[in-house]
């Protein structure tokens, strides 16, 4: 069977499992990977351990990151971190920058801490700005979530952009570096477009339905009981500073003679900025932040401890699986295949392979609605056609392209509309209006901003080798 036609079968039943069996997106993409699997070349007797193998693979590579990563978002809500970050920008921008204010703490916040928690976190902050302000209600709510979104979908340790990452054998120092670059310029527009249709829609703050999440207002009325900024920033600040850190000491230390200091430090720094080691020194940082502010005792920590990592297990299972099928992609030739179709290390091909990985990424999200599978997918499914292939840019242009295709579209599929719409009080006509209309034009002037960087700043052109995916 040609490659093609195995990639077409394999997108096509991961989409119908998800969206109309509604199996949920770890055995839509196990089943689609032992589909692949069966259908592409092979001895049939390793037909079926190859799977598991490649699911085992995913699963090794990202468990520690991503049980980290849900470690530090629930310690760092829990000690009041996450609020005294939001209070301090508040305070720095000034009640007439509010928007301003929300969307830099839904920018920092979304890092570590899921987009869903961030934005239960904030929306009361929203509101209660609203009420003293008697305006802007519905700027207060798209530049918060503005904010969160544009790191959540391509700054590590968030699941998404660290599986793309991950597949596409980018280094996660530099992810992050150049996650950071364009999701500044992404947040800017959603804050621009926020202001943009609070002039030209007039959305009342309404009463919410059934039981409100926690005020942090309310939780935390005496601002004695947060934490200070600097301990509040340390589990954001510290994995990226080690881990960007180690990419840079490695890229200017590569030219240094054997056995030099500089070839020393790069060692060292390679080692510390590797991602486990950083997200478990962040892990650590939030544990004790939490623990001297809060007091918890050691049953409530270690209860604390096991729910993140019970949430954690849902995305490691998502993520492996994504890895498995990319995997099974490769082994159905499927590289080879798409090679033929562009012209190998020339620049309008370069520009083909990032419109592609927004187009897949995009299908994919307006198909099945979740932003991390459409992530994880799409990025195995990219590695798979350029495995072995050297690019004419760095491959952390097609994940931040997938990443922004992720963006688009936002409709009813996606829980995050629900959340937007329930916890804000929009109707679901109010928020395709305004939410997913900011989002697919973030998405879009993020594809020009992706592809802009990678022919002006191409930076060592790389193969993509083997990952996750």
């Amino acid at each position: 069977m040609h490659p093609l036609l195995i990639l077409l079968i394999g997108t096509l039943l991961v989409i119908f499992c998800i969206v109309r069996l509604r199996i949920g997106a770890f055995f839509g993409l196990m089943l689609a990977a032992f589909t692949v699997s069966f259908i592409a070349p092979g001895e049939f007797a390793d037909k079926l351990p190859r799977v598991i193998a490649a699911l085992g693979v995913a699963a090794g590579k990202l468990a520690v990151i991503i049980t980290c990563a849900a470690l530090i978002g629930k310690c760092m809500t829990e000690s009041g971190a996450a609020d005294r970050i939001v209070r301090t920008f508040l305070r720095m921008f000034g009640e007439r920058r509010a928007p301003a204010a929300l969307m830099s703490s839904g920018f920092v916040l979304s890092m570590p801490v899921f987009f869903d928690t961030v934005f239960y976190l904030l929306v009361p902050l929203a509101r209660s700005l609203h009420l003293a302000t008697k305006k802007n209600y519905l700027l207060y709510i798209l530049a918060l979530a503005g904010g969160a979104v544009a790191t959540h979908t391509l700054v590590p340790p968030t699941p998404g952009p660290l599986a793309a990452a991950e597949a596409l054998n980018v280094d996660m120092g530099m992810m992050i570096l150049m996650g950071i670059v364009v999701a500044v310029p992404s947040a800017l527009t959603a804050l621009a477009l926020a202001h943009w249709m609070q002039g030209r829609h007039t959305i009342p703050m309404r009463p919410l339905h059934g039981e409100a999440p926690p005020d942090p207002e309310a939780r935390l009325d005496d601002s004695t009981m947060l934490p200070g900024f600097f301990a509040s920033c340390l589990p954001i600040a510290l994995p990226v500073l080690m881990m960007a850190s180690g990419t840079l000491v490695s890229m200017f230390a590569a030219e240094a003679p054997e056995g030099a200091w500089a070839r020393e430090a790069a060692m060292f720094m390679k080692v510390a900025g590797d991602p486990n080691a950083a997200l478990m020194a962040a892990a650590l940082a939030s544990v004790l932040v939490y623990v001297r502010q809060r007091r918890p005792g050691a049953a409530r920590l270690g209860r604390e401890i096991e729910e993140s990592m019970m949430s954690a297990g849902t995305i490691i299972l998502i993520t492996a699986a994504g890895g498995a099928f990319g995997a099974m992609l490769k082994e159905a030739g499927v590289g080879p295949a798409i090679q033929k179709l562009f012209s190998e290390g020339s620049a309008p091909a370069g520009v083909m392979l990032i419109v592609m990985a927004w187009v897949i990424s995009a299908l994919l999200k307006t198909s099945q609605g979740s932003t991390t599978v459409a992530m994880i997918t799409s990025s195995g499914m990219m590695a798979a056609m350029l495995d072995a292939q050297t690019l004419p840019f760095h491959p952390v242009y097609l994940a931040l392209a997938v990443g922004f295709g992720g963006l688009c579209v936002v409709w009813m599929n996606d829980s995050g509309f629900w959340i937007i719409a329930r916890m804000s009080g929009l109707t679901e006509i109010e928020v395709l209006k305004t939410w997913t209309v900011l989002l697919v034009i973030v998405s879009i002037t993020g594809l020009v901003i992706t592809a802009l960087l990678a022919a002006v700043l191409p930076m060592p052109p790389a193969p993509v080798a083997p990952g996750a995916g």
